[in-house]
């Protein structure tokens, strides 16, 4: 199984697993991303920039340049079927289409569709709502949040 993270559940990774105090973590860590079972999308590592330095994000890429992958011609098609939910389009918030900057969701469900993964994140599902949980079960892909990621793969530390 492939999971694509979202920037709120790598944030919570950066954040909380800090390298110098849970080694085995990371090295954990280091082998999903090797083996390419971890992966997100360029528009989370453009979000993360907004957050943290260069030094923080590359722990993200060390193991795998290609980590924060660009979207393929079948993401991109498939992101045109999200917006066609017109329900869906309330996920285009205006304060990113106003303020201009990242915006990773929709890339973020294209590429676990495409993949067929498992989104990351840690948005929760909302009756009526148009976060990524919502979207997700419209479209059958599982979500599951950071602590749903380390249940599925059996990670104990």
């Amino acid at each position: 199984m492939i999971y694509v993270f979202d920037d709120n559940s790598l944030s919570n990774i950066l954040n909380h697993y800090y390298p110098d105090r849970f080694p085995s973590f990371w090295a954990k860590y280091a082998e999903a991303i090797s083996d390419e079972f971890l992966i997100s999308v360029r528009e989370v590592m453009f979000e993360l920039r907004e957050k943290y330095d260069i030094n923080a994000i590359d722990q993200f890429t060390k193991y795998n340049p290609v980590f924060f992958s660009e979207p393929t011609f079948d993401e991109l098609g498939f992101i045109t079927r999200i917006y066609s939910v017109s329900h869906f389009r309330q996920n285009l918030e205006k304060k990113k289409l106003l303020k201009g900057g990242s915006f990773a969701d929709p890339f973020i469900i294209a590429k676990a569709y495409v993949v067929n993964g498992t989104v990351v994140t840690e948005e929760k599902y909302k009756d009526n709502a148009a976060k990524i949980p919502n979207i997700c079960k419209h479209f059958g892909i599982k979500c599951v949040n950071f602590e749903g990621f380390m249940q599925d793969i059996d990670w104990v530390f």
